[in-house]
């Protein structure tokens, strides 16, 4: 006969395990619900989802897939060592000038980005003309020669077909092709692909603590096996990168949105997703007769007030009481993460009226600053934009791994149903 003790100590046992195992169970239950819940969401959103997703992978390197698909606009061939001298600003709009389609305005210029590449004016059709009001060019400039290598029709007004390839991919991201409502669309697929992740990582969590094999892939096994493999590993490994990518991209849509969320918890300076600096600013009222200063001039300005960093943007002014706007990135005393400057300059007078560093400023500041790096992938550079690549070619992978892992559910519970016909009938 065994000791009392003895017996006991059995009896805690099979308590304890009776009492893991009701617990267990109740996880698995918990987890069919919310597989449930992943699975239906997938199947309802994921196709747009992984379109999104894919056209966003594939933006990260816009500017390369650009100059990639029409090179005779981009590229411009590099003088001999020695007489590399870009001709000034002025010259080059000059060219841009007497190059733009009837009735356009000068809107920005994008300054060169490596020694080869031409400058990129970008005009509005602002006048009611035969080509259409609202149309969009690109007008390319040779920084060494001034001579426009071509313009292109980049956003035609409320039309997607007959527009530049990335310029399409870029509109199916943003609103898939259905304007500002589409954009809206797109803000709450964001917000459902968030949920979609976090329901999938919660069905990932291995409940008996066997977290090596939820990591890995399964050696030499079936396509079955591949398949579910695959999707839970990517959906774990790509989660850290898409969770902040599609929260910024939410942001970006809808940023007035995440202000309500934001706000109470830090006071916002910076305006808006897209800008440091007011829109409302104004140069001083003119005086009849007046007129704006060169683009050369503003930008000696800006070189001799703040020499640092390299030049990225021009935006002309809008109206006779609106401001010169430059940026500058790869500013060295500001975050070599998320680092630009912003500087609005009197288009009259010349005088710098104001300056906005980002990744300086309140909480909030901060925070909105680092949103537009996170998307694209270029707050870390290189490394960075191949991640947010992968994780936007993994949205149709997990899709359709999604997909074809429900099929198999489906088809194996067929099958059972149909054996446990048959053995009934018997």
């Amino acid at each position: 006969m065994k000791p009392a003790s003895e017996n006991y100590s059995r009896m805690a046992e099979l308590a304890s395990s009776a009492v893991s195992a009701r617990r267990l169970n109740a996880l698995k239950a918990r987890r069919k619900r919310w597989l449930a819940f992943h699975l239906y969401l997938g199947l309802s959103a994921g196709l747009l989802l992984a379109v999104v997703g894919l056209t966003g992978g594939i933006l990260v390197f816009y500017q390369e897939l650009q100059e990639i698909l029409n090179p005779e606009l981009s590229v411009v061939s590099l003088p001999a060592e020695g007489r590399r001298n870009l001709r000034p600003l002025d010259d080059i709009v000059a060219a841009a000038e007497n190059a733009k389609p009837a009735g356009s305005h000068f809107f920005k210029v994008y300054y060169p980005r490596k020694a080869d590449i031409a400058y990129k004016f970008l005009y509005f059709v602002r006048e009611q003309t035969p080509s259409g009001k609202g149309d969009g060019y690109y007008i390319f400039v040779d920084p060494y020669t001034a001579r426009v290598q071509g313009l292109q029709l980049w956003h035609p007004k409320d039309r997607y077909w007959g527009r530049p390839l990335v310029s399409f991919i870029m509109q199916l991201h943003w609103c898939l092709l259905m304007g500002k409502s589409g954009g809206t669309i797109v803000a709450i697929l964001g917000a459902f692909s968030i949920i979609s992740v976090l329901t999938g990582l919660i069905v990932w969590w291995p409940l008996t603590g066997k977290f090596r094999q939820a990591l890995t892939f399964k050696a030499k096994v079936g396509s079955v096996r591949f398949n579910f493999d695959l999707h839970k590993t990517a959906g774990f490994y790509f989660s850290i990168v898409l969770l902040p990518v599609l929260f910024s991209g939410i942001y970006m849509t809808l940023p007035e949105r995440v202000d309500v969320v934001v706000k109470p918890f830090s006071t916002m300076t910076r305006p808006n997703a897209y800008s440091g600096i007011p829109e409302t600013i104004d140069s001083a009222t003119p005086v009849e007769g007046q007129v704006a200063i060169s683009s050369s001039r503003v930008e000696a300005i800006v070189q001799k007030s703040y020499p640092g960093g390299r030049l990225w943007m021009l935006n002309a002014p809008k109206d006779r009481t609106d401001v010169f706007r430059v940026m500058k990135r790869d500013v060295d005393e500001l975050s070599r993460f998320v680092g630009y400057r912003e500087i609005a300059v009197d288009q009259y007078s010349g005088e710098v009226l104001k300056v906005y560093d980002s990744g300086t400023g309140s909480n909030a500041d901060v925070f909105y600053d680092w949103q537009w790096p996170l998307h694209s992938g270029h707050a870390f550079g290189w490394p960075g934009r191949i991640l947010v690549l992968s994780s936007g070619l993994a949205c149709p992978v997990l899709f359709v791994t999604g997909v074809i892992r429900w099929r198999q559910k489906r088809r194996a519970k067929r099958t059972l149903r149909a054996m446990g016909s048959v053995t009934s009938g018997r």
